[in-house]
């Protein structure tokens, strides 16, 4: 397994930074030379699944979130799970519980005829399923547009701020700012968006060709829906090149008098990547990521183990066939 030192680790933090930063002023920030980090780049995105993707914020994404549970026979939940990593309205698959159970996003559209179509046609008649749930995302208090800090452990705040300050854009980092309206995307945004969501380090040149403008008007058009917090970039890496053996979610019932205290405490823990609530009879979930098996066990003994959670089951994850929009496959 390729073994990153602490240059690729600056490289990764920096693009969580600002992951359209170019790589002169990164490598001016890691005092290396340009050349090194291109390098270094691309030899993460060839033997790293290093991505850098962008998103709509999920207040403009004009979908709803829902996190489906399926159990189905261990012969086909890989099946399963490839076939769901595939479909564009899906993300973060993942398989669980000793190879039975699959955790997806799904991505459904608020109204119309197919809104809700995998989750209550294609699912139901999938063979080899033998149950399923499904939980709606209410909110995000970690992931998405607030990165996990476990890769964002190297730069200084003095090279943080300097990235954020010479991107020209404010730190916009929380997803929830009720106060301000969302923006509603275009149909040239959504192109964009589309052109940026296989490549969030695409040229202006190479934007334009993919929408059919000019550079210098996917240069602008970028730039207002940054402004706006339209969009949030994620970089997307295999957690266990950042020395992280076991992964496991984290299914928690809370009183509901302590969800918002308990999830937002929960949100500035290391440990975790994701903390969102939801319906069902489980009201919360996290995503865990430690080194070893006996640092889940000391994080969920004496960091978790709150009288306001009365019930926690621990999902391991054995595979991720699909993170944000990258597919992980063999």
């Amino acid at each position: 397994m390729l073994t990153l030192d602490d240059l690729d680790r600056g490289l990764i933090h920096a693009l969580q930074v600002d992951a359209r930063a170019p790589f002169t002023l990164i490598a001016d920030i890691l005092g290396s030379s340009t050349q090194t980090v291109v390098r270094r780049y691309r030899r993460l995105y060839a033997h790293a699944g290093l991505r850098v993707v962008a998103l709509p914020t999920p207040r403009n994404s004009g979908t709803h979130q829902w996190f489906i549970r399926l159990t189905a026979a261990t012969r086909n939940a890989h099946d399963i799970a490839l076939a769901l990593a595939r479909r564009p309205d899906t993300s973060w698959v993942r398989l669980t519980s000793g190879g039975t159970e699959i955790v997806a996003i799904i991505h459904t559209a608020p109204t119309g005829p197919d809104a809700h179509a995998l989750l209550l046609r294609d699912i139901p008649r999938t063979a080899g399923i033998t149950a399923v749930s499904a939980h709606y995302l209410l909110h995000t208090y970690l992931g998405g547009p607030t990165a996990w800090r476990g890769r964002v452990d190297i730069l200084d705040e003095a090279g943080q701020a300097r990235l954020r300050a010479e991107s020209g854009i404010p730190d916009t980092t929380d997803p929830a700012t009720p106060d301000v309206p969302a923006y509603v995307l275009t149909d040239a945004d959504r192109q964009l968006l589309s052109a940026l969501r296989e490549d969030a380090r695409l040229g202006y040149a190479d934007l334009a060709a993919a929408t059919g403008t000019t550079a210098s008007t996917a240069a602008r058009r970028l730039a207002e829906l940054r402004a706006r917090d339209a969009l949030f970039f994620d970089v997307d890496i295999d957690p266990a090149l950042l020395g992280i053996t076991v992964s496991a979610l984290l299914w928690m019932q809370v009183a509901p008098a302590h969800l918002d205290t308990v999830a937002t405490a929960l949100a500035t823990h290391d440990e975790l990547a994701l903390v969102a609530a939801t319906t069902g009879p489980t009201n919360l979930v996290a995503h865990a990521l430690c080194q070893n098996a006996e640092a889940l066990h000391h994080y969920l003994t004496r960091r978790v183990a709150w009288e306001a959670i009365t019930r926690i089951e621990t999902a391991p994850v054995l595979r991720t066939y699909k993170a944000a929009t990258t597919l992980r496959t063999p």
